[in-house]
């Protein structure tokens, strides 16, 4: 353990430079150091501290950094501690009847005084670079882990923002809500990774990478909310692909915001957006739309874009389409903040940037692995291309703060991340008759795995070879497991009919609401085929509102921007796509036998399950019916046999791209059109083998050619 420092936005650069440079060398030094942060409130508005310093063994130590002429600081002394002392009295499990349970020391730090002890008195201590850390000597506290956590959240305002307005009623210690409830407390403190993701700002373009549930959409949302209360004037959106992400960002950011400041934000200038928005007002905006309108380039709705472009690819085509047509580009904002950038094609990012100010602060993160085969996202250098003398626009040296990667997954447990990675890229799937292997997809970086927080424990990481791996503790917080059996973590419940299946579903949620102490909004029951969502889970609603159990379908019995209802208890039904960026304590995966095999777009199909299984916080019931069901049955037990370790032949390059050609994606325009060509494919062998049609009928040169194809092809 060590000092940790994150460094925000400093109106005092040459006084916070030198204060780290004196405390950050010092190895008995612990806890965290924050520059510019927090945001207490003022009369005049949000206002940085200086410099906070909060350990175990001080306690929480406020520096007041000067710069030029002392001033009256014994007055800014007291008014930031006061001010830091009644926000954290808000907090109950930081005081003991009227006392706070962690002091507050306050010190100003003047490196250009030459001797401070002239100014400094007994209770308003002033140092410099030479004096600093003996002064700091005399700062103490007993210390106590529990209260110096709860202090840091709060601090940092997790503990604030986390909360849903929705209260949970515990009674019994043992019972589903309680774990729920431990484990949310367990989370409420950001790790360094994320303080700095959130607090440390670059100017230009930032990338952050991680895994679901490692605290993406959070560390946007406070970063969009801290840069709007460092500069209120500033314009700034915060954009993403999934419509019911509005709702989710509105609060994060909006509670964050009443923590720091003590207001709610200007709306106006920090906006939330969706990616492609229309006409008709503030509420139906979008990033793609505003370009459109303020470079009166031709806007495209989904129905003129599929007639327009081809289907699959529309948004990518119609920011294409924008970024040629505009002429002079108009720089309306001054930060962008795009998350589930897996979800985007570079053209949107280069819209982003175009609509960006000098500066460029364009913060972009992505979920490495939420397209399973490969890295979601092309370099930088391709994304944005380059300058005009060559050099590329935009790029990240390593260990740079520019490029952040967020090792550690706080939603899923082990055995629950590690079981929805070995579906998705089907490790232990069984080979089919046609093939080798039983990989659907596969990374072509094999070096993604480690960074991801996986270790290799057996092999080589290498092409061609057997390899082993693990999830690290470092990885995978053990607490997030340690709170119910891996037996109950996960479960496979296979059904003889979609009625068995519906059964046992209300009535698990029933026991879920009426015994575990679970809220509605900690179950969410998805269906992987969004084409089907509707029919699907009509049976089941029908026999939840009959047993008095509200629920509804997201963004179909509600506006496309809610998820979950908050004005009422209802529980969440959606399809796979909507369930992105959400999350629940239990998630029911209802008809999974249909992400087991299909004849096309089975890594579309896997991805899909792998989608699902990581919305869980805790735990995962994944049911179906039949053969299929019975399958992917066979995979998990082969997984949980191994101990939740993934064992495979690493494919070549050549393997990789078979399994991206037989696993493709396709549109139905050409499924139909390959099921056409495979009949009479197969009628035009009938009729060969009856005699119909004689081989010397059929054009010579066409036949030779189909031989040649076939045969270059194996």
């Amino acid at each position: 353990m060590s000092l940790s420092i994150i460094r925000g936005i400093s109106r005092k650069p040459a006084a916070s430079g030198k204060l780290v440079d004196r405390l950050s060398p010092q190895p008995d030094l612990f806890g965290q150091l924050f520059i510019g942060y927090p945001i207490v409130s003022t009369p005049k508005g949000g206002h940085a501290i200086d410099a906070l310093w909060i350990s175990v063994d001080k306690g929480i130590v406020v520096f007041d950094l000067i710069e030029g002429d002392i001033g009256d600081y014994k007055l800014r002394q007291d008014d930031t501690a006061n001010k830091l002392e009644a926000r954290l009295r808000t907090h109950s499990e930081l005081m003991r009847r009227r006392e706070l349970r962690i002091p507050i020391h306050t010190i100003s730090f003047a490196p250009g005084v030459h001797d401070p002890t002239s100014h400094s008195e007994d209770d308003y201590p002033l140092a410099n670079a030479t004096s600093i850390l003996q002064a700091l000597e005399a700062f103490t506290w007993g210390g106590d882990g529990e209260v110096y956590q709860k202090a840091l959240s709060a601090i940092e305002s997790m503990s604030t923002i986390r909360q849903n307005g929705t209260r949970r009623t515990i009674k019994r210690k043992d019972s589903r809500g309680a774990k729920l409830k431990r484990l949310e407390d367990s989370i409420a403190t950001l790790d360094r990774t994320q303080s700095e993701a959130v607090i440390e700002t670059v100017e230009g373009v930032q990338r952050i990478r991680g895994l679901a549930g490692s605290g993406k959409t959070i560390v946007l949302a406070l970063k969009a909310a801290y840069l709007h209360a460092l500069h209120p004037d500033w314009r700034i959106a915060v954009t993403f692909n999934t419509r019911s992400l509005k709702g989710q960002f509105h609060r994060l950011i909006n509670n964050f915001s009443l923590e720091q400041t003590g207001k709610e934000p200007d709306w106006e200038n920090l906006r939330i957006l969706n990616a492609w928005g229309a006409p008709g007002g503030v509420e139906r905006d979008g990033i793609y739309c505003e370009f459109c309108r303020v470079h009166d380039v031709e806007y495209f709705d989904l129905r003129s874009a599929q007639s327009r472009f081809v289907r699959g690819g529309e948004f990518a085509a119609v920011c294409e389409h924008a970024l040629r047509q505009a002429r002079d580009v108009r720089r309306i904002y001054d930060a962008i903040l795009v998350d589930e950038s897996q979800d985007f094609s570079p053209a949107f990012l280069r819209l982003c940037y175009q609509l960006l100010k000098d500066d460029k602060r364009l913060v972009y993160a992505y979920d490495e692995l939420q397209n399973l085969s490969e890295e979601s996202l092309p370099a930088p250098d391709e994304i944005f291309g380059e300058n005009t003398g060559g050099s590329p626009k935009v790029r990240f040296d390593e260990g740079s703060r520019r490029d952040i990667i967020l090792q550690k997954c706080y939603r899923n447990s082990r055995p629950v991340l590690v079981t929805a990675h070995a579906l998705g890229f089907g490790i232990y799937r069984e080979p089919p008759q046609t093939s080798e292997t039983g990989l659907v997809q596969m990374f072509d970086h094999p070096q993604l795995w480690e960074e991801i927080g996986y270790r290799k424990k057996n092999g080589e990481l290498r092409e061609g070879k057997s390899v082993t791996f693990d999830r690290s503790e470092e990885g995978s917080p053990k607490f997030l497991e340690e709170h119910s059996d891996i037996g109950d973590l996960v479960q496979f419940i296979p059904f003889d009919s979609e009625a068995e299946q519906a059964e046992y579903l209300t009535k698990a949620i029933k026991k879920n609401l009426t015994e575990d102490e679970l809220r509605h909004n900690d179950i969410i029951v998805i269906n992987p085929d969004p084409l089907t969502t509707r029919d699907q889970v009509g049976p089941i609603r029908r026999r939840l509102l009959e047993m008095g159990i509200n629920c509804h379908i997201a963004g179909v019995d509600t506006d496309p921007d809610i998820f979950f209802r908050k004005s009422e208890t209802s529980v969440t039904f959606t399809g796979v796509h909507r369930a992105k960026g959400n999350e629940a304590g239990m998630v029911y995966i209802i008809n999974a036998q249909d992400c087991h095999s299909a004849a096309r777009n089975l890594a579309s199909i896997r991805n899909r399950l792998f989608t699902a299984i990581t919305r869980s916080k805790a735990w995962v019931r994944v049911l179906g019916v039949g053969s299929g069901m019975a399958e992917l049955m066979k995979e998990y037990h082969t997984l949980k046999a191994r101990n939740f370790e993934l064992q495979f032949v690493y494919p070549t390059g050549e393997q990789r791209e078979q399994l991206r050609i037989v696993h493709r994606d396709m549109t139905e325009e050409e499924r139909e059109r390959l099921a056409s060509l495979q009949r009479n494919f197969v009628d035009l062998i009938k009729d060969l083998e009856s005699g119909a049609i004689r081989p010397e009928d059929l054009d010579k040169n066409t036949v030779a050619k189909l031989n040649e194809l076939l045969l270059e092809k194996r």
